[in-house]
Protein backbone atom coordinates (compact mmCIF):
# COMPACT_ATOMS: atom_id res chain seq x y z
CA UNK A 1 0.00 0.00 0.00
CA UNK A 2 1.33 3.44 -0.89
CA UNK A 3 2.21 5.76 1.91
CA UNK A 4 -0.33 8.53 2.62
CA UNK A 5 1.24 11.86 1.84
CA UNK A 6 0.44 14.46 4.54
CA UNK A 7 -1.38 17.56 3.33
CA UNK A 8 1.10 20.30 2.57
CA UNK A 9 0.78 23.43 4.69
CA UNK A 10 1.21 26.74 2.94
CA UNK A 11 0.67 30.43 3.58
CA UNK A 12 -0.11 31.15 -0.08
CA UNK A 13 -3.52 32.74 -0.54
CA UNK A 14 -6.14 33.73 2.04
CA UNK A 15 -7.12 31.43 4.92
CA UNK A 16 -10.32 29.44 4.51
CA UNK A 17 -13.42 31.48 5.31
CA UNK A 18 -14.78 28.77 7.65
CA UNK A 19 -12.20 29.80 10.23
CA UNK A 20 -13.98 33.13 10.67
CA UNK A 21 -17.62 32.04 10.75
CA UNK A 22 -19.57 32.57 13.99
CA UNK A 23 -20.49 29.29 15.72
CA UNK A 24 -24.21 29.81 15.00
CA UNK A 25 -23.48 29.93 11.25
CA UNK A 26 -21.26 26.83 11.37
CA UNK A 27 -23.90 24.90 13.31
CA UNK A 28 -26.67 25.86 10.88
CA UNK A 29 -24.73 25.86 7.63
CA UNK A 30 -27.09 24.87 4.82
CA UNK A 31 -30.09 24.86 7.17
CA UNK A 32 -31.28 28.45 6.87
CA UNK A 33 -35.02 28.45 6.17
CA UNK A 34 -35.98 32.12 5.83
CA UNK A 35 -34.93 35.69 6.44
CA UNK A 36 -36.71 38.98 7.03
CA UNK A 37 -36.00 42.63 7.78
CA UNK A 38 -38.06 43.54 10.87
CA UNK A 39 -36.72 47.10 10.98
CA UNK A 40 -34.27 49.25 8.97
CA UNK A 41 -30.73 47.95 9.26
CA UNK A 42 -31.62 44.68 11.01
CA UNK A 43 -31.75 41.33 9.16
CA UNK A 44 -32.91 38.11 10.84
CA UNK A 45 -32.03 34.67 9.46
CA UNK A 46 -34.04 31.76 10.85
CA UNK A 47 -32.76 28.18 10.72
CA UNK A 48 -34.64 24.91 10.47
CA UNK A 49 -33.40 24.27 14.01
CA UNK A 50 -35.07 27.45 15.29
CA UNK A 51 -31.80 29.31 15.74
CA UNK A 52 -31.78 32.98 14.73
CA UNK A 53 -28.93 35.14 13.49
CA UNK A 54 -29.34 38.93 13.71
CA UNK A 55 -27.28 41.14 11.38
CA UNK A 56 -27.08 44.83 12.29
CA UNK A 57 -25.79 46.98 9.43
CA UNK A 58 -24.26 50.42 9.92
CA UNK A 59 -22.94 52.89 7.38
CA UNK A 60 -19.18 53.20 7.36
CA UNK A 61 -16.63 55.13 5.28
CA UNK A 62 -14.40 53.12 3.01
CA UNK A 63 -11.21 54.65 4.37
CA UNK A 64 -10.92 53.72 8.05
CA UNK A 65 -8.32 54.56 10.66
CA UNK A 66 -6.98 51.88 12.97
CA UNK A 67 -8.66 53.77 15.82
CA UNK A 68 -12.10 53.33 14.23
CA UNK A 69 -11.45 49.66 13.50
CA UNK A 70 -10.59 49.17 17.19
CA UNK A 71 -13.89 50.84 18.12
CA UNK A 72 -15.72 48.40 15.85
CA UNK A 73 -13.82 45.50 17.41
CA UNK A 74 -14.73 46.65 20.91
CA UNK A 75 -18.42 46.87 19.96
CA UNK A 76 -18.24 43.40 18.41
CA UNK A 77 -16.65 41.98 21.56
CA UNK A 78 -19.35 43.61 23.67
CA UNK A 79 -22.44 42.70 21.63
CA UNK A 80 -21.71 40.02 19.00
CA UNK A 81 -19.11 37.72 20.56
CA UNK A 82 -16.40 39.39 18.48
CA UNK A 83 -17.96 38.69 15.07
CA UNK A 84 -18.45 41.35 12.39
CA UNK A 85 -18.02 41.66 8.65
CA UNK A 86 -17.70 44.35 5.99
CA UNK A 87 -20.01 44.29 2.98
CA UNK A 88 -18.90 44.94 -0.59
CA UNK A 89 -20.41 48.45 -0.32
CA UNK A 90 -18.40 49.39 2.76
CA UNK A 91 -21.10 48.80 5.38
CA UNK A 92 -20.10 47.18 8.65
CA UNK A 93 -22.34 44.36 9.91
CA UNK A 94 -22.37 42.94 13.42
CA UNK A 95 -23.51 39.29 13.61
CA UNK A 96 -25.51 38.80 16.80
CA UNK A 97 -26.98 35.66 18.32
CA UNK A 98 -28.81 37.53 21.12
CA UNK A 99 -31.81 39.69 20.22
CA UNK A 100 -31.51 41.75 23.41
CA UNK A 101 -28.19 43.16 22.19
CA UNK A 102 -29.69 44.84 19.10
CA UNK A 103 -31.01 48.05 20.67
CA UNK A 104 -27.95 48.87 22.82
CA UNK A 105 -25.64 48.19 19.84
CA UNK A 106 -27.66 50.51 17.59
CA UNK A 107 -27.61 53.18 20.31
CA UNK A 108 -23.83 53.04 20.59
CA UNK A 109 -23.32 53.02 16.80
CA UNK A 110 -25.48 56.11 16.33
CA UNK A 111 -23.74 57.82 19.24
CA UNK A 112 -20.42 57.61 17.38
CA UNK A 113 -21.97 58.84 14.13
CA UNK A 114 -22.73 55.61 12.27
CA UNK A 115 -26.36 55.41 11.10
CA UNK A 116 -28.01 52.00 11.00
CA UNK A 117 -29.88 51.04 7.81
CA UNK A 118 -29.10 50.28 4.19
CA UNK A 119 -31.20 47.12 3.94
CA UNK A 120 -34.15 46.26 1.76
CA UNK A 121 -35.72 49.05 -0.29
CA UNK A 122 -33.16 51.58 0.81
CA UNK A 123 -29.93 53.26 -0.19
CA UNK A 124 -26.87 51.29 0.79
CA UNK A 125 -23.51 52.93 1.47
CA UNK A 126 -21.85 54.31 -1.65
CA UNK A 127 -19.03 52.12 -2.92
CA UNK A 128 -16.18 54.26 -4.18
CA UNK A 129 -12.56 54.40 -5.23
CA UNK A 130 -9.61 56.20 -3.63
CA UNK A 131 -9.93 59.65 -5.18
CA UNK A 132 -7.49 62.44 -4.48
CA UNK A 133 -6.41 60.96 -1.18
CA UNK A 134 -4.40 58.25 -2.92
CA UNK A 135 -4.99 57.62 -6.63
CA UNK A 136 -2.58 59.13 -9.16
CA UNK A 137 -5.07 59.09 -12.05
CA UNK A 138 -8.12 60.53 -10.26
CA UNK A 139 -10.16 63.08 -12.21
CA UNK A 140 -12.16 63.90 -9.08
CA UNK A 141 -12.29 63.14 -5.38
CA UNK A 142 -14.10 60.12 -3.97
CA UNK A 143 -14.58 60.45 -0.21
CA UNK A 144 -15.58 64.12 -0.40
CA UNK A 145 -18.33 63.58 -2.97
CA UNK A 146 -19.60 60.43 -1.26
CA UNK A 147 -19.86 62.23 2.07
CA UNK A 148 -21.74 65.14 0.46
CA UNK A 149 -24.18 62.90 -1.42
CA UNK A 150 -24.83 60.66 1.58
CA UNK A 151 -25.52 63.69 3.78
CA UNK A 152 -28.27 64.71 1.33
CA UNK A 153 -29.74 61.19 1.01
CA UNK A 154 -29.26 59.87 4.54
CA UNK A 155 -33.02 59.57 5.11
CA UNK A 156 -33.09 56.97 2.32
CA UNK A 157 -30.40 54.97 4.13
CA UNK A 158 -32.19 54.97 7.49
CA UNK A 159 -35.63 54.05 6.14
CA UNK A 160 -37.11 51.54 3.68
CA UNK A 161 -39.58 53.78 1.85
CA UNK A 162 -38.00 53.74 -1.62
CA UNK A 163 -39.66 51.71 -4.40
CA UNK A 164 -36.71 49.32 -4.58
CA UNK A 165 -33.05 48.93 -3.77
CA UNK A 166 -30.84 51.92 -4.55
CA UNK A 167 -27.15 51.38 -5.23
CA UNK A 168 -24.86 54.35 -5.91
CA UNK A 169 -21.21 54.04 -6.90
CA UNK A 170 -18.35 56.44 -7.57
CA UNK A 171 -15.19 55.91 -9.59
CA UNK A 172 -12.69 58.74 -9.77
CA UNK A 173 -11.67 57.86 -13.35
CA UNK A 174 -12.94 55.60 -16.12
CA UNK A 175 -10.65 52.76 -15.08
CA UNK A 176 -13.51 52.42 -12.56
CA UNK A 177 -12.24 50.32 -9.72
CA UNK A 178 -15.69 51.22 -8.32
CA UNK A 179 -18.89 49.51 -9.48
CA UNK A 180 -19.99 52.34 -11.77
CA UNK A 181 -20.84 50.02 -14.65
CA UNK A 182 -23.54 48.19 -12.70
CA UNK A 183 -25.12 50.62 -10.20
CA UNK A 184 -28.46 52.41 -10.21
CA UNK A 185 -26.63 55.74 -10.16
CA UNK A 186 -22.94 56.09 -10.94
CA UNK A 187 -20.72 59.12 -10.44
CA UNK A 188 -17.70 58.88 -12.74
CA UNK A 189 -14.65 61.12 -12.78
CA UNK A 190 -13.70 62.07 -16.33
CA UNK A 191 -10.59 63.55 -17.91
CA UNK A 192 -11.19 65.59 -21.07
CA UNK A 193 -7.67 66.30 -22.28
CA UNK A 194 -4.92 63.89 -23.44
CA UNK A 195 -1.72 63.59 -21.41
CA UNK A 196 1.05 66.16 -21.80
CA UNK A 197 4.48 64.75 -22.53
CA UNK A 198 7.39 66.10 -20.49
CA UNK A 199 10.15 65.56 -23.04
CA UNK A 200 12.96 66.30 -20.59
CA UNK A 201 11.88 63.76 -17.96
CA UNK A 202 10.51 61.04 -20.20
CA UNK A 203 13.80 59.38 -21.32
CA UNK A 204 15.07 59.45 -17.74
CA UNK A 205 12.16 57.75 -15.95
CA UNK A 206 10.08 55.90 -18.59
CA UNK A 207 10.59 52.80 -20.72
CA UNK A 208 9.20 53.71 -24.14
CA UNK A 209 8.07 50.18 -25.20
CA UNK A 210 6.14 49.76 -21.92
CA UNK A 211 4.36 53.08 -22.35
CA UNK A 212 3.40 52.29 -25.95
CA UNK A 213 2.08 48.89 -24.87
CA UNK A 214 0.07 50.41 -22.02
CA UNK A 215 -2.31 52.30 -24.30
CA UNK A 216 -5.51 50.33 -25.06
CA UNK A 217 -6.31 52.42 -28.16
CA UNK A 218 -2.80 52.62 -29.67
CA UNK A 219 -2.81 56.41 -29.24
CA UNK A 220 0.83 56.53 -28.12
CA UNK A 221 3.53 56.21 -30.77
CA UNK A 222 7.32 56.26 -30.54
CA UNK A 223 9.01 59.26 -32.10
CA UNK A 224 12.24 61.28 -32.03
CA UNK A 225 12.39 64.66 -30.27
CA UNK A 226 15.59 66.71 -30.38
CA UNK A 227 17.46 63.66 -31.60
CA UNK A 228 16.34 61.47 -28.66
CA UNK A 229 13.81 58.61 -28.53
CA UNK A 230 10.51 59.90 -27.17
CA UNK A 231 6.73 59.56 -27.49
CA UNK A 232 3.83 61.37 -29.11
CA UNK A 233 0.08 61.15 -28.44
CA UNK A 234 -2.50 60.81 -31.21
CA UNK A 235 -5.13 63.03 -29.59
CA UNK A 236 -8.03 61.71 -31.67
CA UNK A 237 -7.40 58.17 -30.39
CA UNK A 238 -6.89 59.02 -26.71
CA UNK A 239 -9.66 57.87 -24.36
CA UNK A 240 -8.18 59.66 -21.30
CA UNK A 241 -7.75 56.49 -19.25
CA UNK A 242 -4.37 57.46 -17.69
CA UNK A 243 -2.86 54.01 -18.28
CA UNK A 244 0.17 55.75 -19.77
CA UNK A 245 0.58 57.94 -16.69
CA UNK A 246 0.50 54.81 -14.52
CA UNK A 247 3.69 53.52 -16.15
CA UNK A 248 5.21 56.90 -17.05
CA UNK A 249 5.00 59.82 -14.59
CA UNK A 250 6.32 62.09 -17.35
CA UNK A 251 2.87 61.99 -19.02
CA UNK A 252 0.52 63.66 -16.50
CA UNK A 253 -3.17 63.71 -17.37
CA UNK A 254 -4.70 65.67 -14.49
CA UNK A 255 -6.09 69.04 -15.54
CA UNK A 256 -7.94 71.13 -12.93
CA UNK A 257 -9.71 73.22 -15.56
CA UNK A 258 -11.08 70.32 -17.60
CA UNK A 259 -11.45 67.39 -15.19
CA UNK A 260 -14.88 66.75 -13.71
CA UNK A 261 -17.65 64.18 -13.42
CA UNK A 262 -20.34 62.40 -15.40
CA UNK A 263 -23.52 60.82 -14.04
CA UNK A 264 -24.63 57.39 -15.29
CA UNK A 265 -27.85 55.55 -14.44
CA UNK A 266 -29.66 52.26 -14.79
CA UNK A 267 -27.11 49.57 -13.94
CA UNK A 268 -27.58 46.61 -11.62
CA UNK A 269 -26.00 43.25 -10.79
CA UNK A 270 -29.13 41.50 -9.54
CA UNK A 271 -31.02 39.20 -11.90
CA UNK A 272 -34.25 39.44 -9.91
CA UNK A 273 -37.23 40.31 -12.17
CA UNK A 274 -34.82 41.48 -14.87
CA UNK A 275 -31.41 40.44 -16.14
CA UNK A 276 -28.35 42.47 -15.02
CA UNK A 277 -28.00 45.84 -16.73
CA UNK A 278 -25.15 48.20 -17.63
CA UNK A 279 -25.24 51.85 -16.61
CA UNK A 280 -25.87 54.43 -19.35
CA UNK A 281 -24.91 58.09 -19.62
CA UNK A 282 -27.30 60.66 -18.12
CA UNK A 283 -25.24 63.82 -17.49
CA UNK A 284 -22.06 64.10 -19.60
CA UNK A 285 -20.13 66.58 -17.49
CA UNK A 286 -20.25 68.48 -14.20
CA UNK A 287 -17.18 70.54 -13.19
CA UNK A 288 -15.37 69.77 -9.96
CA UNK A 289 -16.54 72.07 -7.19
CA UNK A 290 -14.99 70.99 -3.88
CA UNK A 291 -15.37 70.69 -0.99
CA UNK A 292 -19.12 69.83 -1.16
CA UNK A 293 -19.84 69.44 -4.91
CA UNK A 294 -23.35 71.00 -4.72
CA UNK A 295 -24.07 70.51 -8.44
CA UNK A 296 -23.38 66.77 -8.18
CA UNK A 297 -25.45 66.44 -5.01
CA UNK A 298 -28.40 68.27 -6.61
CA UNK A 299 -28.19 66.14 -9.78
CA UNK A 300 -28.15 62.84 -7.90
CA UNK A 301 -30.88 63.93 -5.48
CA UNK A 302 -33.09 65.02 -8.40
CA UNK A 303 -32.78 61.65 -10.15
CA UNK A 304 -33.49 59.75 -6.92
CA UNK A 305 -36.58 61.82 -6.14
CA UNK A 306 -38.02 61.48 -9.68
CA UNK A 307 -37.47 57.71 -9.60
CA UNK A 308 -38.96 57.40 -6.10
CA UNK A 309 -42.09 59.33 -7.15
CA UNK A 310 -42.71 57.40 -10.37
CA UNK A 311 -41.34 53.86 -10.04
CA UNK A 312 -43.44 50.82 -9.22
CA UNK A 313 -42.84 48.64 -6.17
CA UNK A 314 -39.48 46.83 -6.27
CA UNK A 315 -38.61 48.53 -9.59
CA UNK A 316 -34.93 49.37 -9.88
CA UNK A 317 -33.71 52.52 -11.61
CA UNK A 318 -32.88 50.81 -14.92
CA UNK A 319 -36.11 48.83 -14.94
CA UNK A 320 -38.11 52.03 -14.43
CA UNK A 321 -36.26 53.79 -17.27
CA UNK A 322 -36.79 50.80 -19.55
CA UNK A 323 -40.53 50.85 -18.81
CA UNK A 324 -41.09 54.58 -19.39
CA UNK A 325 -38.47 55.03 -22.14
CA UNK A 326 -35.40 57.22 -22.24
CA UNK A 327 -37.17 60.23 -23.82
CA UNK A 328 -39.55 60.33 -20.85
CA UNK A 329 -36.63 59.93 -18.41
CA UNK A 330 -34.92 63.00 -19.86
CA UNK A 331 -38.19 64.95 -19.76
CA UNK A 332 -38.99 64.04 -16.14
CA UNK A 333 -35.50 64.73 -14.81
CA UNK A 334 -34.99 67.91 -16.86
CA UNK A 335 -31.67 66.61 -18.19
CA UNK A 336 -30.80 67.96 -21.62
CA UNK A 337 -30.25 65.33 -24.30
CA UNK A 338 -26.97 65.93 -26.16
CA UNK A 339 -25.14 64.31 -29.05
CA UNK A 340 -22.69 62.67 -26.64
CA UNK A 341 -25.55 60.52 -25.36
CA UNK A 342 -25.46 58.67 -28.68
CA UNK A 343 -23.04 55.75 -28.41
CA UNK A 344 -20.60 55.88 -31.36
CA UNK A 345 -18.48 52.89 -30.35
CA UNK A 346 -17.96 50.58 -33.32
CA UNK A 347 -20.00 47.77 -31.72
CA UNK A 348 -22.68 50.07 -30.30
CA UNK A 349 -25.23 48.95 -32.88
CA UNK A 350 -25.66 45.73 -30.94
CA UNK A 351 -27.12 47.75 -28.05
CA UNK A 352 -29.40 50.00 -30.10
CA UNK A 353 -33.16 49.68 -30.16
CA UNK A 354 -33.76 48.15 -33.59
CA UNK A 355 -37.52 47.84 -33.73
CA UNK A 356 -40.37 50.33 -34.18
CA UNK A 357 -41.74 49.49 -30.71
CA UNK A 358 -40.51 52.61 -28.92
CA UNK A 359 -41.78 53.98 -25.62
CA UNK A 360 -42.34 57.72 -25.46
Amino acid sequence: MSEVIPKRKTDIGPPHYEKFLPPIIKENYGKWKSHEIPRPGVLVHTSETGAKLYSVRAGSPRLLSTTKIKIYADLADKYSDGYLRFTSRNNVEFLLSKEQNIDPLIKELEAIGHPVGGMGNALSSIVHTQGWIHCHSAATDASGIVKSVMDALIVNFKSMELPGKLRIALACCLNMCGAVHCSDIAILGVHRRPPKVNYDKLPKICEIPNVVASCPTAAIRPTIVDGKPSLEVQNDLCMYCANCYTVCPAMPLNNPDNDGLAIWVGGKVSNARHEPMFSKLAIPFIPNNPPRWPEVVDAVKNIVEIWADNAQKHERMGEWIERIGWPQFFRLTGIEFQKVHIDDFKHAGLTFKRSVHLTY
